[in-house]
């Protein structure tokens, strides 16, 4: 039986999340304005709050599930505007670490945030775009390349880099190495600017001539298959998606449910409430459009919930990975644009932040692949097609 219920211990964590996101929603307003400054790893606010780690400890194996209480963690954090008042570590390349890389990998780079840089100038979702090369000379391998929108690119001690070491096998020949800050010819070129989410640290790169062990393969598979064959180690990293698409959801999520709570609160304030109960012919148009909200943002937590519940069971869910990436990357931008709606020209000023709901929400719905290809690998699945016959 499929079971959603949430542990005391991790309401509990969960109502600390909330408590400490809007915390630091007074920086929020400060670090979008100056966007080129980066968030310090630590405010003074932190210690008036108990560590997440503590609160962890007490957790059993009654709790919520461990992929699904994830799930449940970026749908709160993202839900507050606020700050992170204590920046964990981790990143995008700890779950490609984890999904593709050897037990000696997991060892010496688990415990160090690892970006993840796949995008191109020239290549986005279409990961066989891929101009980034890596060739092997000796022992080592040789990355040239630029990678742009690299999230926490900045602040981590390291990247897994997808780079093809074979342009002929096209997606066969893409491999994904580890490149730790501070090697030769790794370039940090510039802090990006961006529409929203402008407190993140999103990085561009360049790698000229950039030497790496052989070891760094992530995975250490070196064999190209022949091209429609697949890689093995292309094919691990992918599975990260499977995880981190869900994830991207959760925050696009949280972003909908924030934008929910901030206009039901402001509407509240000029008197206009929500019988829940009442039928439709006796609610006015803003009180069904809330109702609407609502239950999109619910169906969409639910798909996300789902995917996480098949990975705790150890199934496969890269279906509903893709169904709930789909649905989340709608709900952050048509609940926070129907919130504005509702809300009139305040929505818009610079002195409210629920304008900024729409633009950190509108992010859920490109990276980690954009709506439209998980609405084709969703119709792959379900019609029994190959990307080749239906692209």
């Amino acid at each position: 039986m499929v079971d959603f219920s949430i542990s005391e211990v991790d309401n509990e964590i969960l109502a600390q999340l909330r408590a400490e996101g809007k915390a630091g929603e007074k920086y929020t307003r400060y670090y979008e304005d100056h966007e080129e400054e980066i968030i310090p790893k630590k405010f003074d606010e932190a210690d008036d709050f108990p560590s997440i780690m503590s609160l962890m400890k007490k957790r059993s194996f009654d709790d919520t599930p461990g992929a699904t209480f994830q799930m449940l963690l970026i749908m709160q954090r993202a839900a507050t505007l606020g700050v992170t008042l204590q920046t964990r570590t981790g990143g995008l390349g700890n779950a490609a670490l984890g999904a593709a890389g050897t037990d000696e990998q997991k060892k010496k780079w688990g415990g160090m945030t690892l970006a993840m840089s796949i995008t191109e100038p020239g290549a986005g979702s279409d990961t066989k775009a891929i101009q980034s090369t890596a060739r092997l000379d000796g022992d080592e391998w040789v990355i040239n390349g630029d990678k742009i929108f690299v999230t926490t690119g900045i602040r981590c001690e390291g990247v897994v880099v997808w780079a093809t070491v074979d342009k002929a096998a096209g997606r066969a020949g893409i491999k994904s190495f580890v490149v730790m800050k501070g090697t030769p010819g790794f370039n940090i070129v510039r802090k990006e600017k961006k529409l929203g989410i402008r407190t993140s640290d999103t990085a561009a790169y360049s790698f000229e001539e950039c030497r790496i062990p052989r070891e760094n393969l992530l995975g250490g598979d070196e064999s190209v298959p022949k091209p429609g064959q697949g890689s093995a180690s292309y094919k691990g990293v992918l599975k990260t998606f499977n995880m981190t698409r869900p994830a991207v959801a959760a925050g696009g999520v949280g972003k909908a449910k924030g934008a929910l709570e901030w206009c039901v609160d402001a509407l509240k304030d000029e008197g206009v409430e929500v019988d829940w109960e009442a039928s439709a012919h006796n609610r006015t148009s803003a009180q069904q459009t809330l109702i609407e909200m609502e239950a999109d943002t619910d169906a969409a937590a639910l798909t996300v919930l789902r995917a996480a519940w098949l990975a705790d069971k150890g199934q496969p869910n890269n279906v509903e990975a893709s169904v709930s990436k789909s649905k989340g990357g709608d709900v952050c931008r048509t609940v926070p644009q129907r919130a504005m709606n509702l809300l009139g020209a305040m929505s818009v000023s610079h002195d409210h932040l629920v304008e900024v709901y729409l633009r950190d929400g509108r992010i859920s719905d490109i990276y980690e692949g954009t709506g439209q290809i998980q609405r084709l690998i969703i119709a792959r699945n379900i019609l029994g097609f190959s990307s080749a016959e239906l692209s």
